[in-house]
């Protein structure tokens, strides 16, 4: 295998050790300073390889959401089943608090920081990725598969299940992300409810 560039290698070791201490300080409590520090340099140097904090969120979004995307798009293509499609994107997001907690906290928290055309590009390919979903379940309510009245709000309680977890989940607890993201996908797929006798006429409470 061949190595890395160096100016790529140092890339990955920025970005690596600026989430790191993203999760751990918070995104405006990290300086330039603390970065250069972790990574071993001198904050000169780190400014040779990136211009601001600002740059290292787009990097950290850009390789998540073309990573996620690229999975999602590949197993659409590939035509697997869509209620294994949907597991398998709740594994994806969940599988990062364990191998880059760090990077999935900019990737919720902070992508609104991004600026300008480099913030539009970023919004449309998270738009990209929710309507490919949203796509799915919509597609599978027409075949009979899910019972879904409004795609879009499904979508969104997908999501919330999820996406969310970063705020809780710690890697090395009883429960893997597999697990987690097995259960979730169970309660979104068939929720908890023993019978339809247990719902009747509690939905109509709701002044909606």
């Amino acid at each position: 295998m061949k190595a890395a560039p160096q100016g790529t290698a140092r890339r990955a070791e920025i970005v690596a050790a600026a989430a790191r201490l993203f999760d751990e300080r918070g995104y405006h409590a990290t300086s330039m300073d603390d970065i250069a520090a972790a990574v071993g340099i001198k904050k000169p140097t780190l400014y040779h390889h990136v211009q601001s904090k600002t740059q290292i969120v787009i990097w950290i979004h850009d390789e998540l959401v073309h990573d996620l995307t690229d999975r999602l798009e590949q197993r659409v293509a590939d035509k697997l089943p869509r209620a294994e499609i949907l597991l398998r994107v709740m594994d994806d997001i969940l599988g990062l608090l364990e191998t880059r907690p760090g990077h999935l906290r900019v990737y919720f928290e902070h992508h609104r920081e991004i600026p300008g055309e480099e913030g539009r590009v970023a919004r449309e390919m998270r738009d990209r990725y929710t309507e490919t979903v949203r796509q799915l379940i919509e597609e599978g309510a027409a075949a009979g598969e899910f019972r879904v009245e409004n795609p879009g709000l499904t979508t969104f309680a997908f999501f919330g299940m999820c996406n969310w977890a970063y705020q809780w989940y710690r890697p090395g607890g009883p429960l893997t992300h597999q697990v987690i993201a097995r259960y979730f996908w169970q309660i979104f797929m068939s929720g908890i409810a023993t019978g339809p006798e247990v719902l009747e006429g509690h939905a109509d409470r709701l002044d909606v």
